[in-house]
């Protein structure tokens, strides 16, 4: 009983901030410079690692159907296996595990120090509020870079399939794209998208929010760092498992 008390009292806390945040946003004055700053250290900072990670995943996935499809005699489906698996889960997906452990680890370890060094203090101090200032910016840097990554890791990870089907499986270039535009439909694309900015918001507050909240020097950055990353993976693999139901079995 106890402990379903604190998931609630935590998942309140965390509705709580987010909604302070939404509204936030709306509300002068509109931080610009801070916001093209967070989204210059969250998108260009995450290019390599997302490319890596969306075209080795693009690879192995070839690999695999290769090995499948070419029992079945269907090896002209690699392409549009890869493509569906890209667009719908492994792109938006991936993409945010990794950004959360870059970033959402990054973010909570900042403000974290800024809590147990008492700089958060003193902002409220000089009446400004933490929200505004730290929150607002990390927060719609995200939804708006998150997405565009997504996008990035989409297409990579098709070109990884695309290279390892042409020049290991030696199927002609034109029918794999053929094939990976066939299947391919606007909602594959947009679903992916707008699970992306789902998960945005989830890595967003919850760093933010255990950033905020630290406690006892730096090894309360340390186990605030690590419980942020923990719970927005888990949060981010629950939720699409929702979204994937809402967008293709009831919407």
């Amino acid at each position: 009983m106890r402990q379903l008390k604190r998931i609630v009292e935590y998942v309140g806390s965390l509705g709580i901030l987010f909604m302070r945040t939404l509204r936030m946003c709306f509300t002068p004055p509109f931080k610009i410079k801070a916001l093209i700053e967070q989204m210059s250290i969250i998108g260009v900072g995450s290019f390599l690692i997302v490319f890596l990670t969306a075209l080795f995943t693009g690879m192995v996935l070839a690999f695999q159907m290769s090995h499948i499809m070419q029992k079945m005699g269907a090896e002209m489906y690699i392409a549009s296996l890869v493509g569906l698996s890209v667009t719908r889960e492994l792109g938006p997906v991936l993409t945010a595990l990794v950004v959360s452990a870059r970033v959402g680890a990054s973010i909570t370890a900042e403000l974290g120090t800024m809590k147990v060094t008492e700089q958060i203090d003193a902002l409220e101090a000089l009446a400004v509020h933490p929200v505004k200032y730290l929150v607002v910016p990390r927060f719609l840097a995200l939804c708006l870079t998150l997405p565009l990554l997504t996008i990035y890791a989409d297409i990579i990870g098709i070109l990884g399939g695309f290279g390892i089907a042409v020049s290991r499986l030696h199927l002609p270039a034109r029918l794999y794209l053929k094939r990976t535009f066939d299947f391919l439909e606007y909602r594959d694309i947009y679903t992916g998208i707008l699970k992306s900015l789902i998960f945005a918001a989830i890595i967003s507050i919850v760093a933010c929010y255990h950033g905020m909240k630290t406690r006892g020097g730096a090894e309360g950055v340390g186990k605030s760092t690590t419980l942020s990353v923990v719970i927005s993976c888990i949060l981010v693999i629950a939720f699409d498992c929702v979204a994937t139901a809402f967008f293709y079995f009831v919407f």
